[in-house]
């Protein structure tokens, strides 16, 4: 039974942000009513100004972590789409451990002010960092996190933001138990794509290819493996979640492709010789900066048994397309002018010249 979308009254928290604009964009062409909500501390206006000019959407501007403003929000909604998150690339999340630890107290208000609101639906945005580290270590292994991994006994989440997204989840498996309410939970993987923010690796990356950087400076010892998912990818997981799971279970979002920071690299750095022949950097590895897990790969099989659903990007066809739109997209001297602050900060710099403004969203 195809799932009618036109009869549902839908809230997208961080609607803002790169992965929330995407998801709004296309819950608005499968015909559904979508209200956002997002404070713009990180998330950009450019993102959703079609929607709001055209009067598609309806935006409340606020920080759910105010009672008033989440009761506001969810008030006759059916369904929310739950993005929004104080979060940003490996740079951010490591160092930034305080900040990330207000998502409890966020995710705490939304979903009491959502139960005493009657709304039937939330999908979360959780994420891979609810893993432990101490399975993510060996590089050499071919490892692929299936979602029974997580949680007790072991526990040891990627720091407070990988644990707040862990309580999120819980919370959410309790209030279907205790309450009825219809739930899931969504662990994307390293998302990347058009509108993505330079505090993501494969953003930076690209970012450092457009600007022609020279060294072409790189995290950690380059070895690390990612399964980078395309943002189409992981929308279309993230509403056949809320369209198939009520009982509170999590699911990976994430491609299972194996790719290395320094594959990753190269590639940008072939792109890049598109548009400037002579672009050949010295690759320089900064293993004193933050790297995160050595081996993160999702195994998404539950996804495909219970959604139907699987990644259709390629990696290779992913940041074509992303570099694509960044390249066509960005003015040099505006990148330049906020790179650095992006690549551990989130948001608009202070006194930044040219920069964009900026969403509480994952």
């Amino acid at each position: 039974m195809t799932y009618d979308w036109s009869s549902r009254q839908v809230l997208v928290t961080g609607g803002a942000s790169f992965i929330g604009s995407t998801l709004v964009d296309q819950l608005l062409d499968r015909g559904a009513s979508v209200r956002m909500v997002d404070d713009f501390s990180s998330g950009k206006r450019d993102n959703i100004r079609a929607r709001l000019d055209a009067g598609d959407v309806e935006l409340i501007e606020g920080d759910l972590r105010d009672p008033d403003v989440s009761a506001k929000s969810v008030a006759g909604r059916d369904v929310i789409f739950h993005l929004a998150a104080d979060h940003g690339g490996r740079g951010y999340v490591d160092l930034h451990q305080y900040a990330c630890s207000t998502n409890l107290a966020l995710d705490a208000i939304l979903f009491r002010a959502a139960l005493d609101a009657g709304v039937e639906t939330i999908t979360y945005a959780s994420s891979g960092c609810i893993y432990p580290l101490y399975l993510q270590a060996d590089v050499g292994e071919t490892l692929y996190l299936t979602e029974d991994m997580a949680g007790a006994p072991g526990y040891d989440p990627d720091g407070m933001y990988g644990l707040a997204k862990l309580a999120g989840e819980l919370t959410l498996k309790a209030l279907h138990e205790e309450y009825g309410l219809k739930t899931a939970s969504c662990r994307y993987f390293t998302v990347y794509g058009p509108r993505g923010v330079e505090n993501h690796a494969v953003i930076a990356m690209i970012a450092r290819g457009f600007l022609q950087q020279d060294p072409f400076f790189v995290w950690g010892n380059g070895e690390q493996i990612r399964n980078w998912t395309y943002v189409d990818d992981i929308v279309s997981g993230t509403i056949a979640a809320a369209e198939e799971i009520e009982d509170g279970q999590a699911v990976n979002l994430g491609t299972m492709e194996r790719v290395r920071v320094l594959d990753a690299v190269q590639m940008v750095i072939d792109y890049t010789k598109q548009h400037f022949p002579d672009y050949a950097p010295k690759i320089e590895l900064q293993p004193e900066m933050p790297t995160g897990p050595m081996n993160r790969v999702a195994d998404n099989s539950l996804g495909k048994r219970l959604l139907g659903w699987e990644p259709q990007t390629p990696f290779a066809d992913g940041l074509r397309k992303t570099a694509d739109w960044y390249f066509s997209t960005k003015d040099p001297e505006q990148v330049r002018a906020i790179f650095e602050h992006m690549l551990t900060g989130r948001g608009e710099p202070p006194a930044s010249v040219g920069a964009a403004s900026g969403s509480s969203a994952a």
